[in-house]
């Protein structure tokens, strides 16, 4: 049985299982370039939750086990993706008349990194030769002039490597981070909800001089102001008909209850790709999943964002779901008919961001979205996941 399938049949028993204990489920239980193995484990990465990878990520570091820094180079790869990243895995070790960098990271702009992967610095690295891939790449048409080389590595001390990089002539082509930074920006980018996060993540990555500050402040302050507009959207500008008093702003965090019910229901699993928006394998389903908890009356309130509507067409098929006061009451709805009823909602539009309202009450047992006045109200009763749903059930 490959790995996938085991994983997808007792998922539990791999909360506790090592990184190698993981690989031994995959092909032979040895990483090898082209082989079963490699390409089981990748596909694993690719839909477990980041808290796995993070995991996976310390015990490459601190556990001595075979093949410990190629698996290494597989979870940061996929770290890359989860950054929102087009990422090509290179290979595990050199071969005489092919370029042996560790992956290769893309945006849709044409910017790409040659991605070297280090479990430490405590031995001098050859910098020429990082700048041989890169050359290499360009020369086969792979990336253009615009590209660049970074380091990962598994220790955050990097003084020795970093005045190594400063002293060459490759420093304006070469940037350093710590795999613990790279945790922090992945962690980052699945707190908010910003289709611009993974360009913003790419200008900290690539080699630019700073004795300027304006560069920083442009990036960080976006990210912080995304934070900041998340959590007053949890309060609508302008009170939802119906509704009494808003309560003051408690955050609210079932995302992720409320997906793994998901994936219950519908048998499929998905990777997290921002605060609300999650992805299947291969991009055949896709889920805006949005929670509120319960205001005065019995009414949720959400914002359903442009951003939200565009990721939704890209797959397939795909669903809007609402998690109402917790992960036992959701509403999963698909697309098509959900944007349907967008252009009766109320929205919000200042100019510099545009978002519609959802306002849905429990009556009863019923679920209703009230939209604007003198507009039919929606029953949404019929897209309750079933409550006590624990087997997979195809929509």
């Amino acid at each position: 049985m490959a790995l996938i399938d085991v994983w997808k049949s007792d998922r539990v028993q791999f909360d506790e299982k090592q990184v190698h204990q993981v690989i031994a489920f995959a092909g032979s239980g040895k990483l090898l370039d082209g082989s079963p193995t490699s390409h089981e484990f990748r596909e694993f990465l690719s839909l477990i939750g980041s808290s796995h990878l993070i995991r996976y990520a310390d015990q490459c570091l601190t556990t001595k086990f075979e093949g410990s820094g190629l698996a290494l180079q597989d979870v940061v790869n996929e770290l890359g993706r989860r950054l929102g990243f087009s990422v090509t895995a290179g290979r595990y070790r050199g071969v005489a008349g092919q370029i042996g960098y560790d992956g290769l990271w893309q945006l849709d702009a044409g910017q790409s990194m040659v991605v070297e992967v280090k479990t430490t610095d405590a031995y001098r690295m050859d910098l020429n030769v990082f700048a041989t891939y890169r050359r290499g790449l360009i020369g086969n048409g792979d990336i253009s002039e615009r590209s660049s080389i970074l380091i990962v590595v598994g220790r955050e001390d990097t003084g020795d490597l970093e005045a190594q990089i400063r002293g060459s002539q490759h420093a304006w082509d070469i940037r350093l981070i710590s795999i613990d930074g790279l945790i922090r920006l992945v962690r980052l980018k699945e707190s908010i909800d910003d289709p611009q996060i993974a360009a913003r993540i790419w200008t900290i990555l690539v080699p630019r001089e700073y004795t300027k500050v304006d560069g920083i402040i442009d990036v960080v302050f976006p990210i912080a102001e995304e934070v900041q507009r998340d959590e007053e959207l949890e309060q609508p500008e302008e009170q939802p008909e119906g509704a009494r008093e808003i309560p003051q702003f408690v955050p609210v965090k079932f995302h992720d209850a409320c997906v793994r019910r998901l994936e219950i229901w519908l048998g499929i699993p998905f990777a997290k790709r921002s605060k609300t928006t999650f992805v299947s394998p291969e991009n055949q389903l896709a889920l805006v999943c949005a929670v509120s908890r319960e205001h005065a009356n019995v009414n949720y309130w959400f914002a359903f964002h442009p951003h939200q509507k565009e990721f939704l067409s890209s797959a397939k098929k795909s669903y809007v779901c609402f998690g109402c006061g917790s992960e036992r009451q959701i509403l999963a709805i698909p697309s098509p008919d959900f944007m349907a009823w967008l252009d009766g909602m109320n929205a919000t539009d200042s100019g510099e961001r545009f978002y519609w309202h959802v306002s849905i009450f429990k009556e009863g047992n019923r679920f209703v979205l009230h939209r604007k006045r003198g507009i039919d109200k929606c029953d949404l009763t019929r897209y309750l996941v079933p409550e006590g749903s624990d087997s997979a059930h195809t929509r």
